[in-house]
C-alpha cells in the first residue's frame, strides 16, 4: 500500500478523509434544513426530497444540489433579512417614540448646522441624559 509506505502521506490521507466525512454531514444536514424551510415545497415534496436525501445520500444530496441548489443562497437571504426586519421592528416597538436617543440625534444635528452653540448643545444633553 502506497499510502503506508509513507507515514506522512498516511497522516494526510487519514485527515483528508476525515475532513470529507465532516464536509458531507455539514452538507447533508443544510439540505434538509433546507428541505424542512423551503416554502415552494409541498409536504409531499418535501417527504419525497427527504426520503431520497435519507435512503441514498450520496445521490439524493447531489441530485438535490443540481436541481435546487441554486436557489440554497436565495432562500438563506431571505431568511437573514425576515431575521433582520423582525429585529429593527422590534427595537422600534421596544423604543418609545420621543426617547432620548432621538432628541440627542436632533440636537447634534441642530449643533451640526450651527443653530445652537456648542454651550448650549451641553446644557441640553445634560438635561435629557438626567
Amino acid at each position: 500500500m502506497l499510502a503506508y509506505d509513507y507515514p506522512v502521506l498516511g497522516a494526510f490521507l487519514s485527515f483528508l478523509w476525515f475532513f470529507l466525512w465532516v464536509l458531507w454531514f455539514f452538507l447533508l444536514f443544510r439540505i434538509v434544513l433546507d428541505i424542512f424551510r423551503s416554502q415552494d415545497l409541498s409536504g409531499v415534496g418535501k417527504v419525497g426530497w427527504l426520503i431520497l436525501v435519507l435512503v441514498l445520500p450520496y445521490l439524493g444530496v447531489f441530485i438535490y444540489v443540481v436541481a435546487r441548489g441554486g436557489s440554497m443562497g436565495r432562500r438563506d437571504l431571505e431568511q437573514a433579512q425576515a431575521r433582520d426586519e423582525a429585529f429593527k421592528a422590534y427595537v422600534r416597538s421596544a423604543t418609545p417614540a420621543g426617547g432620548s436617543a432621538e432628541e440627542l440625534t436632533k440636537l447634534a444635528e441642530l449643533k451640526d448646522r450651527g443653530v445652537i452653540t456648542d454651550a448650549e448643545f451641553q446644557q441640553q444633553k445634560a438635561k435629557i441624559l438626567s
